[in-house]
């Protein structure tokens, strides 16, 4: 792999007033042999975005959707219609019945469509999944060291009952090659933390280059992590020696606390951005 590129598709800034944007999430990642998309943001702006950017979803390779939450899930279907070919690799639970609670104690799907079921495209992966071409996806991510705050809030219908979302939906993606390892995320809701203890006890070692939401910060309740845990989560990161790259959950003021600790070992991505970023050879 030469390099990797990655363009934001959709997010919840953009970079220019060309390029809408939304709470979500979509890249686009093309490494020397895959053109892959990750997350489809909460509607087809992703798709939109796309033909701005030079992006043609229809040859894109695979796609992934990370976690069971429309502002990941959403363009799914434009997704399909643009790209007739490309197999669609989500968690097993994906499709569960997704719930936040709002501020006011009322309950709102925050789930993918169902309607999208069965489709013969879609490979329902369980804890850990490898592909050809150095990628791997894994979930079942544990540990309750910085978890969001937020989560108390999200749920998952059982029958006639709910229950608090462990994020066993969740998974992540590493693209592996020439000896340097990316690690993509959603929204980090199993905590950005125990995800990268996950990848150590996985491959021995902490990634290179990160990029993903942290989930800092509750849109519903319009609050930020405490600024201890946000300074904690901060010098954690700064011990795996990786280089970030965050975006949507993790909040435009908890992105500027990392920042005052993390220096250039962090940068924000907001829909628009163009990144190529070269291996590292250890």
């Amino acid at each position: 792999m030469k390099r990797l590129i990655v363009k934001v598709l959709a997010e919840n800034t953009s970079l220019s007033e060309k390029l809408g944007s939304e709470h979500g999430l979509s890249l686009y990642l093309e490494t020397g042999s895959r053109k892959i998309l990750f997350d489809t943001g909460a509607s087809g702006l992703f798709a939109r975005n796309a033909a701005e950017m030079n992006v043609d979803l229809a040859a894109v390779d695979l796609a992934v959707i990370s976690h069971g939450h429309y502002d990941h899930g959403g363009g799914l279907r434009e997704f399909l219609r643009r790209n007739t070919g490309a197999r669609v690799f989500l968690q097993e639970r994906a499709f569960e019945t997704h719930l936040a609670r709002r501020p006011d104690g009322k309950m709102v799907n925050i789930g993918l469509d169902k309607t999208l079921l069965p489709n013969e495209r879609f490979i329902f992966v369980g804890q850990r999944f490898v592909m050809e071409g150095g990628l791997t996806l894994f979930s079942g991510v544990e540990g309750g060291r910085l978890r969001p705050s937020g989560n108390h809030d999200l749920l998952v219908q059982e029958g006639d009952s709910c229950r608090e979302d462990d994020f066993g939906h969740e998974q992540n993606l590493i693209l592996e090659e020439d000896g340097t390892r990316f690690l993509i995320a959603g929204c980090a809701h199993t905590g950005i933390v125990n995800i990268l203890e996950k990848f150590r006890a996985e491959k021995g070692c902490f990634p290179d280059v990160v990029i993903g939401g942290f989930h800092l910060y509750n849109p519903a309740a319009k609050k930020s992590e405490d600024t201890a845990v946000m300074d904690e989560i901060a010098e954690y990161l700064m011990g795996t020696k990786a280089r970030f790259y965050t975006c949507h959950c993790t909040g435009t003021e908890p992105y500027r606390r990392l920042k005052a600790t993390m220096k250039d070992r962090v940068s924000y991505l907001s829909t628009g951005e163009e990144l190529s970023l070269h291996p590292t050879r250890h």
